[in-house]
């Protein structure tokens, strides 16, 4: 054996004995994971289900010490991702949560779902925004994803009307970086294809490359990118705008990659629950406000934020339910509703405002 396959077969060694010592860390883990579920379901009589064992504070907390930590040579997203699915799978040991989210199968909110949750976990597409709220209600599934936000598009409007008239509550938010593709069945020649599929929103993002490259082709909006790619297994001269899920689960090829007119093109997901989420030590929080249509309004509504120094990141106006041209504030803002100014600025808000619905305190997004 040369010097060089003597320092390959070293390192080789050295590879096996890490692996073993990485396996039995795993093993001890799963194993302190599932004495905490066991303590939990004592303590409740045995009542307890998978969503009372899942933590999101405690995962986001175990995160944030993972990427803190976090030295190299292996890139951080890699790790995370990594010690998530090993959260995932210690969780799932006693029951996996059930998750709903805007389907079919291939979305982009099911690639969001499996990067917050891991992929042990049970996925249940949903044909619409409104059917993912349902079944988070009633107990169908433990969580729900939905979509929010997208970083050149906007909000989705629909699912910040679901929250005006649901009770469930942020548990947790998703930033998902956004590529779509240009995909078509097996065997379709670019130069017939004459209509192309997607999500109104997906078909936004990609307006000037698709004025550049398809001017002449029909543009159809369905109600998701996943929808689209299915449909091109019946369709010979059609396209449809997807990721790359969509792309490996049906079968599609892509003949032009990455063409969103902006590369920073990112959606912003939120995790929907029945139960509150304990300060994780870096927190958001969201809420509805209703004021009255008067000179100031909106002033006095921002003003308790400024005094206290609570930094906003997002505010929406939507028409309000309760009539015409009167409108609701949805609020995005750093801290916890257990935070003391927190307290005293919605407390604030109480007083001045129509009303004030707490939508969550949740962790912000590590992953």
């Amino acid at each position: 054996m040369s010097r060089d396959d003597a320092k390959l077969a070293e390192q080789r060694k050295r590879i096996d004995e890490i692996d073993v010592q990485v396996q039995a860390l795993i093993s001890e883990r799963a194993e302190c994971a599932r004495r905490i579920a066991e303590a939990k379901r004592a303590a409740d009589d045995g009542e307890a289900d998978a969503a009372q064992y899942y933590r999101p504070e405690r995962e986001a907390q175990v995160l944030r010490a993972v990427s803190e930590r976090h030295q190299g040579p292996v890139p951080e997203e890699s790790m995370l991702r990594l010690f998530r699915e090993i959260m995932s799978v210690c969780l799932s040991l006693e029951q996996p949560l059930r998750i709903g989210y805007l389907g079919p199968a291939g979305t982009f909110t099911q690639a969001a779902a499996l990067k917050h949750f891991g992929h042990a976990v049970e996925c249940s597409a949903q044909n619409t925004i409104d059917e993912v709220f349902r079944e988070v209600e009633s107990g169908a599934a433990h969580y729900g994803v939905v979509p929010v936000e997208n970083s050149t598009e906007g909000m989705v409007n629909h699912t910040l009307d679901c929250f005006m008239a649901s009770s469930l509550l942020i548990c947790g938010e998703v930033e998902l970086r956004i590529h779509h593709h240009l995909l078509v069945r097996p065997g379709t020649r670019p130069e017939s294809i004459s209509r192309i599929y997607s999500h109104s929103q997906s078909l936004a993002q990609c307006r000037k490359w698709l004025d550049s490259h398809w001017p002449r082709a029909e543009r159809v909006a369905v109600n998701s990118n996943a929808e689209a790619a299915k449909r091109m297994q019946t369709e010979w001269h059609a396209a449809a705008i997807a990721g790359d899920m969509a792309a490996e689960m049906y079968g599609l090829e892509k003949i032009a990659e990455k063409i969103e007119d902006r590369p920073d093109n990112s959606t912003r997901f939120l995790v929907i629950g029945r139960d509150a989420v304990p300060p994780s030590g870096d927190d958001k929080s969201s809420i509805i406000v209703s004021t009255r249509n008067r000179p100031g309004a909106l002033h006095d509504l921002l003003e308790p934020f400024h005094r206290r120094g609570i930094s906003l990141t997002r505010l929406e106006t939507r028409p309000s339910p309760t009539g015409a041209w009167s409108y609701v504030f949805f609020i995005d803002f750093e801290g916890h509703r257990d935070d003391e100014n927190v307290i005293d600025t919605l407390g604030e808000l109480a007083d001045n405002a129509t009303e004030v619905k707490f939508l969550g305190s949740y962790p912000r997004a590590v992953l």
